[in-house]
């Protein structure tokens, strides 16, 4: 086994946040050759889109897979959802570019932040398709996680996202 093994972030079997797709789970941590030098990878599946990814230990921080937040903030990332909301650009074009920037910082902060804004601007006017799916997106990283955090299911963690945009 090479260095990396040895300092990885994450264990087998332990919940992590991969960037835009949501919650994964660690399946295990193997060395492969890539290149010609050994190299450990994360692998890591993931259940709401069905899929499994290599992640280079080594890279992991960079591309941004993380762990789950704590319940506190994920509590505070859906109370967020009540806050006055920004003011957002009227070109759609700009919103999306502002959004989909959002949602690569891969805070639960900024998935509540990207569902607020976009709910709120579709009771105002029908949102485009892109914005649409970015919408459903954040929700579901935002649900994704929150259940996992609150050790809830995600239909309850749905009704108390929709209880503070309904606010």
């Amino acid at each position: 086994m090479s260095s990396d093994t040895k300092s990885t972030q994450f264990k087998v079997g332990e919940h992590i946040v991969y960037p835009l797709q949501g919650v994964g789970i660690v399946k295990s941590i193997e060395e492969r050759t890539f290149k010609g030098a050994p190299t450990t990878y994360y692998i890591i599946y993931l259940n709401s889109s069905d899929m499994t990814v290599m992640v280079p230990v080594g890279k992991s921080k960079e591309i941004g897979v993380r762990g789950i937040v704590s319940a506190q903030e994920a509590t505070s990332a859906i109370n967020s959802i009540s806050d006055k909301v920004e003011t957002m650009p009227v070109d759609w074009k700009d919103r999306y570019r502002m959004n989909v920037e959002l949602l690569k910082e891969g805070s639960i902060a900024s998935f509540a932040k990207v569902v607020q804004t976009l709910y709120h601007r579709s009771k105002i006017k029908e949102l485009p398709v892109q914005e649409r799916k970015l919408y459903d997106n954040a929700l579901n990283l935002l649900i994704d996680e929150s259940s996992f955090a609150l050790k809830t299911k995600p239909e309850e963690v749905k009704k108390m996202v929709f209880a503070r945009l309904e606010k």
